[in-house]
């Protein structure tokens, strides 16, 4: 058989398209994966890959995309199994048609911490391996992660495999991980081991095509393997309603793009691949209504600049308090606290995102308020917890409408464990992942970057830990942390340490403790706050007025010793009290 490569320079390469939608439709034994049917009914496998051969597929997929330890629960001998029956399928099909078999690999979800995407990529390549695999299909990607050294391990073992990395993204351009298509190929394009690129799945052909003629692919070897359409749930089944020739119309316009393998991915069945063979072959014009080539943007209203932001970067020292949103629909003591803090110097209000997961009102509402009503920065948070990516989009471009120019990102509490079954959590991404999403968006959809903040737990017990995580998050994008409060020496220490290590601003953590009481309960069930029990010795036998008094002297000390290795303070006010958030202010003003 002709090398593959060979067979490129002259031909576009023709893939199969969905082996799990077209078994679905055709299986009559339900709550079967297509995965485990090699093993159960491989003459129904066994049928599909030639009906896509017969309908002009030049190269077909083994029915392996979620044949891993992971998906089969550490199983290794299963999974062995299962690759060896879908390969020898796969293989005999294709000997008919003189056609290629790729080894296809799917994503990797729910990965253990333990294993490394690397080292599971090379368990499920050498079954390939050792089964005379020489083409590899890694597809449905979202990120990168141990995908060049998969590659480069197989081409190690196989020097003329030829190898496909391929990408999920929506057809905003973004993978669910928040990752621009654009930047994916950039990570892999100087990856030796690697002879193609693409984009499968999630998209419909015509998005496909427009992020295609958006990015630059010069030098690449293309892959385009969109979906029939989007799909639809009859019956908790989903069906894809794409018109075949519609598709072919669009992958034809791929191949004029410059693509060199084409396929499709969920809903396309063997009549898509035919109609797309027939308009490759023929050269006849299917082409709907042209695409747009450019992807200029509208003018866009530019807010007034962060004064907070544009204090901090002259070198001043900046005061952020923390306000908790209202438990309830009522605002009016929140707005006039806010009042109350601008007027005592507060240069923004940072408000919590329904913080140790209790339902509060919205902290990108109120933010938004406050930059209204009181011309004042506001510093929204925002969990990665109640929000998939198309969420926080949304609410992104909704704030940078708004004049919200700085956000905290942070992953965000679990819900409570005996709710988990009324009151389920979305975690589609962590504080890092949002934070690399939110900086790609700056620069690709908006006019402007947000300024990034994050959180320091100078309380943590592994402090190395907590300076590794913070260092990522500032290569991600993030500009500044907020520390939890500093009640203790070790924290002191910690956030000095911080200072010579972090390329960032930090904000020093200050919340004063207003009782014995509060001093314990925080010390004992608030995660991230330690309190020194010396602290805590002071306010016994305290009245309000007393213990305010100290929490007063307690916290300008804490300011002051602090303000060499920080950039501002951090305040975080208790129960409401704005007062006394006053009160430290004014009094740390006159030290």
């Amino acid at each position: 058989m002709m090398d593959i490569r060979e067979y490129l320079k002259e031909n576009i390469l023709l893939f199969d398209g969905s082996m799990g939608t077209y078994f679905s439709q055709k299986n009559h034994m339900s709550g079967m994966s297509c995965e485990m049917a090699v093993l159960r009914q491989p003459d129904l496998i066994s049928e599909i890959h030639k009906e896509y051969l017969e309908a002009g597929s030049k190269a077909i997929k083994t029915d392996t995309f979620a044949v891993n330890r992971v998906q089969f629960q550490g199983d290794e001998e299963l999974v062995q199994r299962v690759i060896r029956a879908a390969w020898e399928l796969a293989s005999a099909a294709a000997a008919e048609y003189d056609a290629y078999v790729f080894a296809d690999i799917g994503p990797l979800g729910g990965l253990p911490e333990e294993l490394s995407a690397f080292e599971e990529y090379r368990f499920v390549a050498d079954q390939f391996l050792e089964l005379g695999a020489r083409h590899f299909l890694f597809e449905t990607n979202s990120d990168t992660e141990g995908l060049r050294e998969a590659a480069e391990y197989i081409c190690e073992k196989s020097p003329e495999a030829y190898i496909i990395v391929s990408f999920a993204v929506q057809a905003d351009g973004y993978s669910r991980d928040g990752i621009w298509a654009a930047d994916l190929f950039e990570a892999m394009r100087g990856c030796a081991a690697v002879d193609a690129l693409g984009l499968n799945c999630v998209c419909g052909a015509r998005h496909m095509l427009e992020l295609v003629q958006e990015m630059d692919h010069e030098g690449i070897t293309l892959s385009l393997m969109p979906n029939a359409g989007y799909p639809t749930v009859v019956n908790n089944r989903t069906f894809y309603e794409g018109d075949p020739h519609y598709f072919a119309s669009q992958l034809q316009e791929m191949a004029a793009e410059g693509a060199g393998i084409l396929g499709g991915c969920c809903g396309t069945m063997p009549v898509h691949i035919e109609m797309v063979r027939e308009a490759l072959r023929t050269g006849s014009q299917l082409k709907a209504a042209s695409v747009r080539t450019t992807s200029e943007r509208l003018p866009c209203e530019e807010a007034a600049e962060s004064l907070f932001w544009n204090k901090l970067q002259a070198g001043e020292k900046v005061f952020a308090v923390e306000l908790d949103s209202p438990a309830d629909a009522n605002m009016v003591k929140f707005m006039k606290g806010a009042w109350e803090l601008k007027g005592a110097g507060a240069d923004i209000i940072t408000i919590a995102d329904c913080p140790i997961a209790r339902a509060r009102m919205d902290s990108s509402l109120l933010a938004c308020k406050i930059r209204r009503e009181l011309n004042m920065d506001a510093l929204p948070h925002m969990t990665c917890r109640d929000r998939n990516l198309n969420a926080t989009k949304a609410l992104l471009f909704g704030l940078y409408a708004e004049g919200i120019r700085n956000v905290l990102l942070i992953t965000g509490d679990p819900i409570p464990t005996a709710e988990r079954d009324e009151v389920k959590s979305v975690y589609q991404f962590n504080s890092r992942k949002l934070a690399a999403f939110v900086t790609s968006l700056g620069k690709k959809s908006l006019p402007g970057p947000f300024h990034l903040f994050g959180a320091l737990n100078v309380n943590a017990r592994n402090f190395d830990v907590q300076l590794r995580l913070a260092k990522e998050k500032a290569e991600k994008g993030m500009v500044g942390f907020l520390t939890q409060p500093i009640l203790t020496e070790q924290a002191f220490e910690n956030l000095k340490r911080a200072r010579k290590e972090l390329d960032a601003r930090l904000l020093g953590g200050v919340i004063p403790v207003v009782s014995a009481r509060n001093a314990r309960f925080m010390d004992s069930e608030i995660n991230g706050i330690n309190v020194d029990p010396k602290i805590t010795e002071l306010y016994e036998g305290k009245d309000r007025a007393e213990a305010e008094h100290l929490a007063t002297e307690i916290s300008v000390e804490i300011m002051r010793r602090i303000s060499p290795y920080v950039d501002g303070y951090y305040l975080m006010t208790p129960f409401g009290r704005t007062g006394l958030i006053a009160g430290i202010l004014e009094e740390f003003r006159n030290i």
